[in-house]
């Protein structure tokens, strides 16, 4: 049995003896880091995944965005649409390269980017240069609708997967869409190499273009000869071993993420109301199930929920912050609608992981099950 005092996660890693095997293989192997066949491995196994040619495995999530905008000829004087309800590294992204994020509002049912805004943003401003959707909490933005528009505009789009891998839309899988995309490997995405990331392309350009900034554009010569600014940015080749242990435990743990978003469902069936964004949506990898709350209707504010929770040692995070209120980014342009705010107001996000074990479940649903009998 689980202990009362133990906390239970919002998202913990989860890891076990295979990641183990692998590691412990590269470690014995003498390819330590950078590079190695791991590492190779690991791009070409997450590329077959995903159902693109090329993948540069990098260290950080924000790393492949960098690149991405980069390699898209991104830079000082441009605009780039950045959805406002995301984390903060989409937009700083697009920060690095010296160009200016133009924050979008997000869909009220799913949080992702409204097309329907992008639509009046790309009709007005004819200064950006491309758009950065962002796959929140694991559900795809809608790109039947983005994509024909931004098309419509000559305006390229970098697709920000670093919570969806895993998912699909309409079929396509995540990290598909779109000229570039990038993905996450932080400890507490749907699959982990501690830190890391991966930048997905078709453009064969694009992907050598990143590959060669990312290892401090080094020119081919038996010195250190460097031409242009490049970065360190690489994933090591250890790393890379834990991500094809993962890689392969990928399916089972997102299967165990929408079994946690079942149980949500459940609980909250008669609480009208509740709302779980993207909660109808079967090709989600559920990285995160949230919940969003009416108080006037609810009779309750889900900050009131979120403190009988954490009294009884379970972990629970508002909703993302909207980038144009964060004080970074004050007097950013924003088109806003008010959905942004209304979801980080009134949402909480609640513990999701794949290795949460069923106890740890069963006691995140016995107390959010005690706070609604509770309610008048």
């Amino acid at each position: 049995m689980l202990a009362e005092n133990r906390t239970v996660l919002l998202s913990g890693p989860d890891v076990g003896p295979l990641e183990q095997e692998y590691v412990l293989a590269a470690l014995r192997s003498g390819w330590v880091a950078p590079a190695g066949p791991d590492l190779d491995l690991f791009e070409r196994e997450i590329a077959a995944r995903v159902g693109v040619p090329h993948a540069v495995a990098v260290n950080s999530g924000t790393a492949a965005l960098h690149l991405a905008l980069i390699g898209l000829g991104v830079g000082p004087g441009d605009q780039v649409v950045v959805p406002t309800l995301t984390f903060v590294a989409t937009a700083n992204a697009v920060v690095y390269t010296g160009a200016t994020p133009v924050f979008v509002d997000c869909d009220p049912a799913t949080g992702n980017l409204d097309p329907q805004v992008l639509a009046g943003v790309l009709d007005t401003d004819a200064s950006v240069r491309a758009v950065l959707t962002v796959d929140l909490y694991g559900s795809c933005a809608d790109y039947g609708r983005i994509l024909p528009l931004c098309e419509q505009y000559g305006v390229p789009v970098v697709e920000d997967a670093a919570e969806a891998l895993g998912a699909t839309h309409r079929g396509q899988p995540a990290g598909s869409f779109g000229r570039a995309a990038a993905l996450s490997f932080n400890g507490n995405k749907i699959m982990t190499t501690s830190g890391g990331g991966m930048l997905l392309t078709r453009d064969a350009d694009l992907a050598a273009r990143a590959r060669f900034l990312a290892g401090q554009a080094r020119l081919p010569a038996e010195h250190y000869e460097h031409s242009e600014i490049g970065y360190n940015y690489r994933l090591s080749n250890l790393l890379a071993a834990l991500g094809r242990a993962q890689l392969c435990r990928l399916d089972e743990m997102i299967e165990r993420r929408r079994a946690v978003r079942d149980e949500y469902a459940k609980v909250f069936a008669h609480a009208e109301a509740v709302m779980l964004p993207g909660g109808d949506d079967p090709s989600a990898n559920c990285w995160l199930t949230g919940i969003v709350v009416d108080p006037d209707r609810a009779g309750w504010h889900v900050r009131e929920l979120a403190g009988h929770l954490a009294a009884r040692n379970v972990e629970t995070r508002p909703v993302f912050k909207p980038m144009h209120l964060q004080p970074v980014f004050a007097g950013a342009t924003a088109y806003l609608t008010g959905a942004a705010e209304q979801l980080f107001r009134d949402g909480l996000m609640l513990p999701s992981g794949s290795a949460l074990g069923t106890d740890e479940v069963r006691r995140v649903v016995d107390a959010i099950a005690e706070f609604l009998d509770g309610r008048p």
